[in-house]
């Protein structure tokens, strides 16, 4: 049966509410503890060439707890402060600059629109930051990712130092991500809410790629379908799309995207788009012919077996590493059975023989990076899944175009099959089911362009 084109929304008004950016910095606060001080930057804007800045995008740890979308700020948290203690440091409002570059937020708006309990010109900081630093035992912050607000750090310590009588300078640098990093682990509704969206928009880039994928036409055009879907929605890519044709699939970050595609080969798009800040991640594997030949489509259903295999383990309560391993024995299995592997498939798993076909994880943390930040391992081992946490699931088989380990019908077919799977109470939500994955519906679609 023909599969059926989901229908998604035109308008994506969505957003986080303010205070759900308030209740981030108090839990955060609550973390650091009175006698601290956190501290964190925008990211500067990048210069592609010459005088052309790449597009800005805010710095992950800062759109999460402000929401704040300029460059040129920095976020002061001060538990126990008496004249508050949310402090943004931003630029002021220039008529002149404006007239360039558009209107800046400001100090007045930082604190009626988004929630500051004060705001001050980032110009003045070096006047104003260093005092309020003076006193706290530590200062939490991202020490050496950016090195010119690690010089300017260092400039207020010595500046509290130089002050008459000695300033009490903090004597902890802590790293920030520690702390940060497990609260965005954990995804709230809103959250949640902005990723099924994302989500929504990817799926529909992917289908629409699918249906003007062909031979004969380059990566680089699918490439622009799957681009002109995301901006069409107020999206942006969440990466460099993957748009792998044919032996180019064998290259696990394969960038290039300008091979002319060729009928009987399949073509792996791995894609996500970006909305608000928060990405989805879909990798789908299929037939520029609309058929899968009967080497493809073998290996094809033991990365889909794997792959839902994968996914029933994303259970709250269960290892992360789970996924992984179940993900391993079954493309194991499957390729000892096509004889590509030789021996036994435990045997095959104990000895890493997999790892020639299939050398990546199966899964990453997906939130406001592609690649999100929480730790995989507590302690030294796996962490438990609990709801709340966003993962992808996605497992492949890579046979090199050069392997003469194998017959030649097997060599430079690349599949990869990637959904983006958060945990729920009682289980688990598939967010990007609605492209889909298995072969007979593939079919049905490409053979209906």
């Amino acid at each position: 049966m023909p599969y059926s084109r989901p229908v998604f929304p035109r308008q994506l008004a969505l957003n986080i509410a303010p205070e759900e950016f308030t209740r981030r910095r108090r839990q955060l606060m609550k973390m650091a503890g009175d006698d601290a001080v956190v501290l964190i930057a925008t990211a500067p804007e990048r210069m592609r060439n010459a005088d052309a800045a790449w597009p800005y995008r805010q710095d992950s740890d800062f759109h999460y707890l402000s929401g704040f979308p300029e460059p040129d700020a920095v976020l002061a948290l001060l538990p126990g402060r008496q004249h508050g203690e949310v402090v943004l440091f931003c630029r002021e409002r220039d008529v002149e600059r404006e007239r360039w570059h558009g209107p800046f937020i400001g100090t007045e708006r930082a604190v009626a629109d988004y929630g500051m309990d004060d705001a001050f010109p980032i110009d003045d900081i070096d006047d104003i930051l260093p005092g309020m630093i003076e006193g706290r035992a530590r200062v939490y912050c991202h020490f050496g990712r950016e090195p010119q607000f690690d010089a300017q750090l260092l400039g207020w310590m010595r500046r509290l130092r130089q002050l008459r009588g000695g300033g009490v300078v903090p004597k902890e640098f802590v790293a920030l991500g520690h702390l940060l990093h497990d609260l965005r682990l954990y995804k709230s509704r809103a959250e949640l809410k902005l990723m099924r969206a994302s989500a929504a928009i990817a799926a529909e880039a992917h289908l629409a790629a699918m249906a003007m994928a062909r031979a004969g036409r380059h990566e680089y055009e699918v490439e622009a379908e799957l681009l002109r879907v995301m901006r069409s929605r107020g999206a942006v890519a969440a990466f460099p799309p993957i748009v792998a044709g044919g032996v180019n699939a064998c290259t696990m970050h394969y960038q290039a995207n300008r091979a002319v595609l060729h009928n009987g080969d399949l073509l792996l798009i791995d894609a996500g788009a970006e909305l608000e800040c928060y990405a989805s991640d879909i990798s789908r594997s299929f037939p520029l012919s609309g058929r899968f030949s009967r080497e493809q489509r073998a290996l094809y259903e033991i990365v889909l077996t794997a792959q839902q295999a994968a996914i029933d383990e994303v259970q709250p309560g269960r290892s992360y590493s789970t996924a992984h391993d179940v993900a391993v024995h079954v493309i194991t299995e499957g390729l000892c059975a096509l004889e590509l592997i030789k021996g036994d498939p435990a045997e095959a798993v104990v000895l890493g023989r997999y790892k020639r076909f299939f050398p990546a994880k199966t899964s990453h943390w997906l939130g406001l990076d592609v690649h999100d930040v929480g730790d995989y391992r507590v302690d030294g081992e796996p962490r438990m899944l609990e709801p709340g946490m966003v993962l992808t699931v996605e497992p492949g088989i890579y046979i090199a175009p050069d392997d003469t380990s194998v017959p030649e019908a097997w060599r430079g077919i690349g599949i990869r099959i990637e959904d983006d799977v958060a945990v729920t109470r009682d289980g688990n939500e598939v967010l990007t089911a609605d492209v889909p994955k298995l072969p007979e519906e593939l079919e049905a679609l490409l053979v209906g362009r």
